[in-house]
């Protein structure tokens, strides 16, 4: 007996539907109530229908439904997954997208979430399909599957009629490229702020050499780890020469590692060119790019880009390759955005050299100020035994010449001490001149007041002169006589205990071949023309200051008047 052939018929009822009697008796029939269940049963494998039969009361609601399906070959080719899924989450039509995704042929009447393999629903909306069906508006969410698939869906309700929706249009898109990315750039970013930042107990427990080789090893390990490029080089750019000096270097050649480089686009390789520029440089195949010059061995293509913090560069950050081509883009973009947060590191890693350096010289500078005036006690005490003692006992007098000695040794070695702890190149730039003519230059101040003999000593050191005080006239000039080289300038107060400014520069010139004397007084105020005298006497024009002048003003002077001296005495300058 031959196989009826099957009618699918789209009626509420067949014996209502107007289905033709011959119909009925030579055809298999199969009653479906909406459009929606008959495309399902078109797409149910096995299913074969010789024809359809549509009631004449479903006929409009047929053609609207047919109509989102006519091409069908379009949906078919869709890189995108479309299904037609009813209220219980079932599917009633799906693309091929879907299947492939599934892994599975036969798709319809399934759960949509278990052909997925019950994937998790990261949001924004955790019931997509149920609040598309409850609020008659589209809705969205990004579904996960296993580890590292990320799907898209977009429920829209299919609107039949007067009543509530019964059925979904959900389209599935895969976003897992963008999501990967994201997560990437998302984590290095988190490196980027971890990169320097430890908890207050572990920078307590660490010195500030711990924490520089700490980033410079975080730097590494999410270079490696999470950028996964090997071959490393960082390069900070000095802002006054614009060299660029080596600090961090794995996998590069020891010889290219150290190799002399410039802010300059000219031949200084891509490195040189990214920094003088501030772009970013990728050299696909290093046989043929005019810039590069080699890193390490066999290198076949690298990336550069510049480390720039506020607007301004600071350095490079350079990564190679022994493959051609071996970096696209999302490689630039992702090294782009982890250099940001490196340059905000290096910039906090300067900051803590230059907090070390300001540290010990604060602490050099505090214990210098303790024992500074002290020392001066010592000297001036130990010089007036002398002129007590000078031809009666040559024994004592050695003794006091050792003291003197050894109180002025102390004093330079705090200050040799104060050099190593907070060397000159960690301190940031003042903007202040380096003064190098008062380098190492000797100079005795004269005043009685303790605030002024303690000050000269802050200021005047500051410039790495050496200096020693005296409170009177008479102790002055025992500072003179007893000493074992000359001073290269006298500073005194216009007014002492013992002698006037012009007194005292009488008393040392019986001593002195030249007396290089600076006078402080203040505005209009010249006991016995004490300025008059000393100047006819041969005080330099200029070598006056007034009360209060300004360290620039003291500087200028003692510098003026030291130039002067030294000419007299035909001395280099």
């Amino acid at each position: 007996m031959a196989t009826k052939p099957k009618i699918l018929c789209l009626c509420d009822n067949l014996a209502s539907a107007g289905v033709p009697e011959g119909l009925q008796q030579d055809c298999e029939l199969v009653m479906v109530s909406s459009p929606l269940r008959a495309l399902a049963k078109f797409s149910m494998p096995g299913e074969n229908f010789a024809g359809v039969f549509v009631a004449s009361d479903k006929f409009a609601e047929a053609m609207r439904t047919g109509r989102l399906f006519q091409n069908d070959r379009i949906l078919e080719g869709m890189p995108d997954g479309v299904v037609l899924m009813d209220a219980d989450n079932n599917v009633q039509w799906a693309n091929n997208r879907i299947c492939r995704w599934a892994q599975c042929d036969d798709v319809v009447n399934k759960n949509f979430y278990e052909l997925l393999g019950s994937p998790e629903i990261l949001g924004p909306d955790f019931c997509p399909f149920h609040t598309a069906l409850a609020t008659q508006t589209p809705s969205n969410s990004t579904l996960r599957i296993g580890d590292n698939v990320f799907l898209q869906v977009h429920a829209a309700p299919l609107l039949e009629g007067d009543g509530e929706p019964q059925h979904l249009i959900v389209t599935v898109r895969d976003v897992t490229a963008e999501m990967l990315q994201q997560q990437k750039m998302a984590a290095i970013h988190q490196a980027g702020q971890d990169l320097s930042n430890l908890k207050p107990d572990e920078v307590f427990e660490m010195s500030v050499e711990d924490r520089i080789e700490l980033l410079k090893s975080n730097i590494l390990h999410y270079t490696q780890d999470l950028l996964h490029f090997d071959v490393v080089e960082i390069r900070l750019m000095d802002q006054k020469t614009g060299k660029l000096e080596p600090l961090l270097s794995v996998g590069i050649d020891p010889e290219p590692a150290t190799r002399p480089l410039c802010a300059d686009t000219k031949n200084n390789g891509v490195t040189g060119f990214v920094a003088a520029t501030g772009k970013s440089y990728l050299c696909e195949d290093t046989t043929e790019d005019p810039l590069y010059i080699e890193g390490f061995k066999g290198a076949c293509s690298s990336l550069t880009v510049p480390l720039i913090l506020h607007d301004e560069v600071i350095g490079t950050f350079n990564v190679e390759s022994p493959e051609v081509q071996a970096f696209n883009e999302n490689d630039l973009q992702f090294l782009e955005i982890f250099s940001r947060d490196v340059a905000v590191a290096l910039n906090t890693l300067e900051l803590l050299v230059a907090q070390r350096a300001n540290t010990a010289q604060e602490s050099v500078e505090a214990i210098h100020s303790a024992v500074a005036l002290p020392i001066d006690e010592i000297l001036n005490e130990a010089v007036s035994v002398m002129e007590r003692y000078i031809g009666h006992d040559s024994d004592v007098r050695e003794r006091m010449e050792r003291i003197l000695r050894n109180a002025r040794d102390i004093k330079q070695v705090i200050q040799k001490v104060g050099r190593t702890m907070a060397p000159a190149k960690a301190v940031p730039d003042t903007g202040m001149p380096r003064r190098t003519k008062l380098m190492n230059r000797r100079v005795l101040v004269v005043d009685a007041d303790d605030a002024v003999r303690n000050d000269a000593h802050a200021l005047l050191e500051r410039y790495h002169c050496i200096v020693e005080t005296a409170h009177h006239g008479d102790e002055a000039v025992y500072m003179v006589r007893n000493s074992s080289e000359v001073y290269d300038l006298i500073i005194s107060d216009i007014r002492l205990p013992d002698y006037s400014g012009y007194q005292l520069m009488v008393r040392l010139q019986q001593i002195m071949e030249h007396v290089p004397l600076i006078l402080m007084t203040g505005f209009g105020y010249d006991p016995g023309h004490s300025i008059v005298k000393a100047r006819q006497a041969g005080l330099h024009p200029r070598g006056i200051l007034y009360k209060p002048f300004r360290l620039d003003q003291l500087l200028e002077t003692c510098e003026l008047v030291l130039m002067e001296h030294l000419a007299a005495l035909d001395k280099p300058v």
